[in-house]
């Protein structure tokens, strides 16, 4: 046999790609396991079938007279090491879902289909189906098609255990009905829904505070949260797609923020027109006991606590004051917590900003 080494060394034995670390007969299993939870969420777009190099989605064209694609993509974050310490994984790919339906939603677009990326150090069909299950219900519950997706095998990537998610959401929406901010006004009020805990931000500080500062295991009881640390942690980020779309037929909503990395205060601005401040008060809204733990434990000055966590406010609205009641009983009524959490003031020239205004957090 032929060196190809150093001119000497010969391999005795066929080196196989599952000798290398890659098992394709598991990754065959995989789709034959995930095969009828990603046909679940097929909408009558979809054509073909899972196991094609590509997915088709026909588009709704009778629905749109000047149709826009609106994508997005996003990932859990280090989330998914808590997942993994856990042993619990099909609950991230319900997260993976949201962060990125929730981001297109805020410009007006319903979610069409999704694709999901899933790579992982060693395969296991069993834990990969899991983690596609998270995906296929985030799909259900956002009214979209799992389309596709890719399973990577990269042993020398990724410790054993270890894995990691990314996420495509694509919608649609009429090209008038775009919501991008530019008709607030001072004087629009903010609506706020209710977050179920850290959502999928903020993870990197958590898990130091809660795992090392606060030395708890995942499954240690946490009194104050009512549950174990992990079920706290592992809290699914709740996808806004089906009341807030049902809304946006009933109320000009004029400006969304999906409240995600950078906080109420780094995510608010980016839908507000230059000249305008957002105002938040300070206890319009229940601060989630998550929250209150781990920004005591690390003695986080607000400000940052507000840069970092969503505070239990997943995604802010603005509408005409006219139409905030009528909006907020719609949402409390299709099952979100609503809240009025502020308004829109006359700013400075330049860049939105928001304030926060009112008593403790």
């Amino acid at each position: 046999m032929r060196s190809y080494a150093d001119g000497e060394t010969t391999v005795k034995k066929p080196m196989t790609y599952a000798a290398a670390g890659v098992n394709i007969d598991e990754g065959e299993r995989l789709v034959s396991l995930i095969r009828p939870m990603v046909r679940a969420t097929y909408r009558k777009e979809v054509l073909g079938e899972i196991g094609s190099f590509a997915g088709f989605f026909r588009f709704p064209a009778r629905r749109y007279r000047n149709p826009v694609l609106v994508a997005g993509t996003d990932g859990v974050g280090t989330k998914v090491k808590v997942a993994s310490l856990a042993g619990k994984l099909d609950t991230v790919g319900i997260d993976l879902v949201a962060m990125c339906v929730n981001d297109i939603l805020v410009h007006g677009a319903e979610p069409a289909f999704f694709l999901d990326y899933y790579a992982t150090g060693k395969l296991s069909a069993g834990d990969g189906a899991q983690v596609v299950s998270g995906i296929a219900e985030g799909c259900r519950r956002a009214g979209c098609a799992l389309l596709g997706g890719e399973t990577a095998e990269m042993p020398s990537v990724y410790a054993p255990g270890e894995f990691d998610l990314a996420g495509f959401a694509v919608g649609f929406v009429d090209r008038k009905d775009i919501i991008d901010g530019r008709s607030v006004r001072p004087g629009d009020v903010l609506l706020g829904l209710g977050s179920s805990g850290l959502h999928s931000n903020g993870y990197s500080l958590a898990r130091k505070v809660v795992f090392d500062l606060l030395k708890k295991k995942p499954g240690s009881r946490v009194p104050e949260w009512g549950g174990t640390a992990a079920g706290e942690l592992l809290k699914p980020t709740r996808i806004y797609v089906r009341p807030v779309l049902s809304l946006l037929r009933k109320v000009k909503v004029r400006a969304m923020a999906h409240i995600t990395g950078g906080g109420i205060l780094g995510n608010v601005p980016r839908t507000l027109p230059d000249g305008v401040t957002a105002v938040i008060e300070k206890g319009s809204w229940p601060v989630l006991p998550v929250f209150e733990t781990i920004v005591r434990a690390a003695r986080l000055p607000e400000e940052e606590a507000y840069r970092t966590f969503n505070m239990g406010i997943g995604m802010v609205l603005a509408v005409r004051p006219a139409d905030a009641g009528r909006a907020l009983r719609h949402l409390r009524r299709a099952g979100e917590s609503a809240y009025l959490i502020g308004e829109v003031r006359k700013g400075r020239k330049g860049r939105p900003q928001v304030l926060l205004s009112g008593g403790g957090s």
